[in-house]
């Protein structure tokens, strides 16, 4: 019996009774007559086979029971129930059900029309979302193209103004630069006057000396050691040599030289650089430790051009206070006796091994000789005043100082470290003379060691 039950409840026949029922429902009133019996047959047919299965079941169940079980269950239910369909009796129902069973069919299908005029309705206004939904698509779609052009426009105009920043950055620093000149000139201008009564002063005391050193060569029996082809040493007495008068006016004349190193010979040197390097930042270093490693050779060249005037002349002659004084003054008289080409050598030999900046191998530092020689020139000519102006001690890294540097132009105003140094700061002892020029960025490493040649440049300074 099992079988035939669960093949019946797995062809899901009821199920499809009440699909083909409701069906028929939905479409009484659009179908003809001829299609409507068509459909009411249908579902006789459909539910003779259900029943004949269900006689089926029946039959195998009473088997089951045996011959005396279910029997009162079949008189009771089974036998009424065939008498009922079989026989021409009136319905059983009574008219009041009728009534009710017919307006309960009215008002479901008044229900079921409503639903339809709902979905309808329901439906005529998704469409309109879906047009709506597709109008708004389109029009992001142009938005999306519009503010993918109006980025690629900002992307270029950007550009464009970046460079236009720089230049004007660039035409600032000149303008700057330009100004400092002027302005330096201009105190030169004030301290015309000044200069003028020195070199009056200078002049007579030449004159002086003159006569004086034409009487002394008259009466002098030895030549000393070293062979000195322009005039000699000044007298022995206690009136103020001729470094001594011209001590003011060459160091405000020296200063100034070195400030028009920046503006002058440093630019050129630049652009000469930028031919063969590409990289900005290496070029300032170059001429940067260029210029010091100028100043450290020119402060040696000096100490051994100052000895060998000492040893020439006679300190028993001159005293030891007069004797350094007569060698000041020698140096300052011929100046040009200086071996600037020696000078230079060295300091084109010390950049080649330092390890902090590289060159093409194609090119050589003699590219920049121009500003080395004019360096050196200047800073020989610096020890010979009292005291003698120096370099400001200078580290990668170092904490910026306003008193002794200026930002360059494409420095970032907020970092308190220097990257790197551009133009070094003339000082002479705690005061700075002219500023120098660094790199200030954000990153920049401390050094949190010295180098060889930083304790080098460091007992140079001492010295």
């Amino acid at each position: 019996m099992a079988d035939p039950l669960r093949r019946l409840t797995n062809t899901s026949s009821f199920n499809l009774l009440q699909d083909k029922l409701e069906s028929w429902h939905r479409d009484y009133h659009t179908i003809s007559c001829e299609q409507n019996l068509n459909r009411c047959c249908e579902l006789i047919e459909l539910s003779a086979k259900i029943q004949s299965q269900l006689f089926t079941i029946l039959n195998l169940v009473a088997a089951e029971g045996g011959q005396y079980a279910g029997v009162d269950t079949l008189k009771t239910r089974l036998l009424p129930w065939l008498g009922t369909c079989f026989s021409m009796a009136r319905p059983s129902l009574a008219d009041d059900s009728s009534l009710q069973l017919i307006q309960d069919s009215v008002d479901k299908d008044r229900r079921i029309r409503e639903l339809s005029v709902h979905h309808v309705t329901d439906k005529q206004e998704l469409c309109s979302t879906r047009l709506q939904l597709d109008s708004t698509r389109a029009e992001l779609v142009d938005a999306q193209v519009e503010l993918d052009q109006t980025k690629s426009q900002s992307a270029t105009t950007l550009l464009a103004t970046e460079e236009e920043i720089l230049q004007l950055r660039a035409d600032l620093r000149s303008a700057h630069e330009q100004l400092d000149v002027y302005r330096r000139k201009m105190k030169n201008a004030d301290d015309d006057e000044r200069q003028i009564q020195l070199l009056r002063d200078e002049v007579s005391y030449l004159s002086t000396e003159k006569t004086q050193l034409q009487e002394r060569w008259a009466t002098r029996s030895s030549t000393p050691p070293l062979r000195l082809t322009r005039s000699s040493s000044p007298s022995r007495s206690g009136s103020p040599t001729r470094a001594q008068l011209t001590n003011s006016s060459r160091h405000t004349r020296l200063v100034s030289r070195f400030s028009n190193l920046h503006a002058v010979e440093r630019l050129e040197a630049q652009t000469t650089l930028r031919r063969h390097v590409g990289d900005l930042e290496m070029v300032q270093k170059i001429i940067f430790i260029a210029v010091e490693e100028s100043f450290k050779a020119s402060k040696l060249a000096y100490r051994h051009f100052k000895l060998r005037v000492r040893k020439t002349l006679s300190p028993s002659r001159f005293g030891l206070e007069s004797a350094e004084g007569a060698a000041v003054d020698y140096i300052v008289r011929n100046m040009d006796l200086h071996d600037i080409q020696a000078s230079i050598n060295e300091v084109i030999g010390a950049m080649n091994v330092n390890p902090r900046i590289s060159f093409p191998p194609e090119a050589d530092f003699v590219l920049i000789s121009t500003l080395i020689r004019e360096t050196c020139r200047v800073a020989f000519a610096m020890q010979t005043l009292d005291p003698p102006p120096d370099l400001a001690f200078a580290s990668d890294g170092e904490l910026y100082d306003d008193r002794k540097y200026r930002r360059s132009y494409d420095s970032e105003l907020s970092a308190p470290l220097v990257m790197y140094h551009v133009w070094p700061a003339l000082v002479e002892g705690d005061a700075v003379l002219v500023k120098g020029e660094a790199v200030t960025r954000r990153g920049a490493v401390v050094r949190t060691h010295i180098t060889h040649e930083d304790m080098k440049l460091k007992d140079t300074h001492h010295t």
